[in-house]
């Protein structure tokens, strides 16, 4: 074991004691069974879907518990931040309405980046240092790869420890000659593993497991040549979630292998354990197969991809709750978001992500809201995604309220075409003049092949008769009337029985006024359509062809 004055002069001087930040972080005052969690993200890329379901969960349990959930950016690896990434994750809390219960501002148990807290992590490994818990790390990446290769042919275990780790037990003056020398070093940690020993613990979700103790003497501290100088993951988790109180860690089942690890450095450091609880990662179905959710492969696992289209956030969490417990999936929306998750309820398999699913549950939500808090969405969504679609929502709001409340309201059998807020131009941009692009053109293919002289003949005829729609009048009965006069069938039917006797039924005569005022076979009811438009803009559309 290395002397104290040793150990000392490896740190800044007036580095606090433990004690210090005991006394700065103390116990929450919280009620029993309040459970803390964190959400504790990397910002080295874009935010995983998978992210927003861990933080969906660990803010369900803290606020149903009494307790309390925390954001804590962990970027310790800091040549590998990415630019932007935590504003990315600012934005995807605030839009899935998983932001933490306290920060830098309001919070008492910061930074909430683990970049502010490096004395805090220097106090905890010069205390190891000074039990002979840990020790300075010489090894040069050639005596690694050496080792390595010699543990290879040897038929041992991988890894530095025992005989392998050349530092363990080197001679203070031989650490201290190399320090003098100004040779880097990292700082590990002493582990007490053996191998072949088992250590069992209690996952909130799996229950009682056992694994391999680790045997490694891991990498505690980075290399002194860094500055700042700050601690690997394993090491930083343990000292702040002791010291943020966090009693409850929920996180991906690729964490299950370092709980060993982990449990040594809350016992080597005097923590009370937290405990775990490991989730099964999100599945796609690929082919025949099952496997992991990819940002590489897959665009609907950033969550990006679900802010840029616009998907309803209350929606989407509904979907992710219902992926965690399959009895929320069965409960109305409002009821699900209310409800409790439980982590008894999880499962262990990996649950599939089914974006045709996630599509149909948005689009029943949508069609549960009003117009006006539609039309409110949309254009919140356009003024990043799609500006230009703004000032168009402005100038026509009544006409885009007009359009929403097609079967829409005072409807049993509401329309489902509007999922997500980026469907909006598709799904109701024709009802604008400024975004519609007239059909002038009889022989387009979206007639159906009819003749394009008896296209001209329908318009004609819609247009010199036009009758606005009323309370009173028979709208449709003007386009039936224009078939009869120009020889279409009264029906599908009655045009199969005898189709060499008629250019087509009443639905391709319909079609051609449908397709001159939306630009498409499949549109809401004409009559609704004609009436949100009204007579100027009919007439100007249907005499385009003409």
């Amino acid at each position: 074991m290395l002397s104290q004055r040793l150990v000392d002069s490896l740190f800044p001087p007036g580095l606090p004691e433990p004690e210090h930040w005991e006394r700065r972080y103390p116990p929450r005052d919280l009620p029993e069974g309040a459970q803390v969690t964190r959400f504790s993200p990397s910002p080295t890329g874009y935010l995983h879907i998978g992210g927003v379901y861990v933080a969906t969960i660990d803010v369900d349990i803290a606020r149903h518990s009494g307790g309390r959930y925390l954001v804590r950016l962990e970027d310790t690896d800091q040549a590998r931040v990415a630019e932007g990434a935590a504003e990315q994750f600012a934005e995807a809390f605030a839009y899935f309405d998983i932001g933490p219960d306290e920060d830098d501002q309001t919070g008492h148990y910061g930074p909430y980046a683990q970049s502010g807290r490096a004395d805090t992590y220097l106090t905890y490994v010069r205390e190891l240092l000074r039990q002979g818990k840990a020790y300075p790390c010489f090894a040069t990446r050639q005596e690694l790869e050496e080792i390595t290769a010699r543990q290879r042919a040897a038929g041992a275990l991988p890894g530095y420890y025992g005989k392998w780790a050349i530092w363990r037990d080197a001679p203070e003056d031989q650490v201290t000659a190399r320090l003098a020398a100004g040779d880097p070093y990292v700082v590990r940690y002493r582990s007490p593993g053996l191998t072949g020993a088992r250590v069992s613990f209690t996952d909130a979700i799996r229950g009682e497991l056992t694994l391999d103790d680790n045997r490694n003497d891991a990498v505690i501290l980075k290399s002194s040549d860094a500055e700042p100088r700050l601690p690997t993951y394993h090491f930083a988790h343990a000292v702040d979630d002791h010291l943020m109180r966090v009693t409850l860690v929920i996180r991906g089942e690729e964490w299950i292998s370092s709980v060993p690890l982990h449990l040594q450095l809350f016992d080597a450091l005097g923590f009370e354990r937290v405990q775990y609880a490991h989730i099964a990662l999100l599945m796609k179905q690929d082919g025949g197969s099952r496997r992991k959710l990819s940002k590489r492969k897959d665009p609907e696992a950033t969550v990006s991809f679900y802010i840029e289209q616009g998907f309803p956030a209350p929606a989407v969490q509904y979907y992710l709750r219902g992926l965690a417990n399959g009895r929320l999936a069965e409960m109305p929306l409002p009821e699900a978001l209310a409800a409790p998750i439980r982590l008894s309820d999880m499962g262990t398999a990996g649950p599939l992500v089914d974006m045709v699913k996630l599509d149909d549950i948005c689009a029943d939500y949508v069609a549960t809201l009003p117009g006006e808090e539609i039309l409110a969405e949309v254009t919140t969504w356009a003024r990043q995604y799609a500006p230009d679609l703004v000032p168009v929502l402005e100038a026509e709001r009544s006409l885009a309220l007009r359009a929403l409340a097609i079967e829409r309201e005072g409807s049993d059998n509401k329309r489902k075409d509007l999922r997500k807020w980026a469907d909006f131009p598709a799904v109701y941009g024709f009802f604008f003049p400024e975004l519609f692009v007239l059909v002038t053109d009889p022989a387009d293919a979206r007639f159906g092949g009819l003749d394009p002289e008896l296209v001209r003949a329908v318009a004609d005829a819609f247009a010199s008769k036009y009758t606005p729609p009323g309370s009173d009048a028979d709208w449709f009965g003007q386009i039936r009337q224009l078939a009869a006069d120009l020889g279409f069938a009264p029906s599908r039917k009655a045009y199969r029985q005898d189709p060499e006797a008629y250019p087509g039924s009443i639905v391709e005569a319909s079609k051609v006024i449908r397709v001159l005022l939306a630009g498409s076979p499949d549109s809401p009811g004409l009559e609704a359509v004609a009436a949100a438009l009204g007579t100027d803009e009919v007439l100007r559309r249907v005499r385009a062809v003409l």
